[in-house]
């Protein structure tokens, strides 16, 4: 029976998986994977909240939240525009977490008119482990590739972001 052969092409990485926009999304994956297996077992975090982290219910999109709401609250709008997504999605993102007791929506004390997005008691427990967890899974970032290593590409990045 022939023995099909695979061109030289088959057997070279694709360009896709070579290039370091592959990599920082693998690496971001994993990442925010350790950082909500962290949560999720932070006896801090109230047990609702961590069962939707261990169940993976709790994703990239809801970290969005997590990372931008600062902890005296934002409207909506501003909320939006740091996590760079419509206002149409994060209201989604802001009513299942209303949802699941992580925030809730409250007059703006500048203006009555307006609502601001803030943390709940449970919402600050959430944030603040989801802190030590991201401090946690940086440190480990560093002992699996080096403190040398982690200290370029975190630099790196920051440059490259242009912060």
């Amino acid at each position: 029976m022939p023995q099909s052969h695979k061109s030289s092409t088959e057997n070279r990485p694709s360009a896709i998986h070579t290039h370091v926009g592959h990599w920082l999304r693998l690496a971001l994956e994993r990442f925010d994977a350790r950082v909500l297996d962290l949560v999720a077992r932070n006896p801090a975090v109230p047990l609702g909240l961590s069962n939707l982290a261990a169940r993976a219910q709790v994703g990239a999109a809801h970290i969005h939240i997590t990372r931008h709401l600062p902890p005296e609250g934002a409207r909506l709008t501003a909320l939006a525009q740091r996590a760079g997504m419509t206002k149409q999605a994060m209201t989604a993102l802001v009513t299942q977490c209303e949802a699941w007791g992580m925030v809730q929506r409250e007059e703006d004390p500048r203006d009555g008119r307006a609502r601001r997005i803030v943390f709940t008691p449970s919402g600050l427990a959430w944030l603040q482990a989801y802190q030590a967890a991201a401090d946690q899974a940086q440190a480990e970032l560093a002992e699996a590739v080096g403190d040398e290593v982690a200290t370029v590409v975190a630099l790196g990045l920051e440059a490259y972001c242009g912060h």
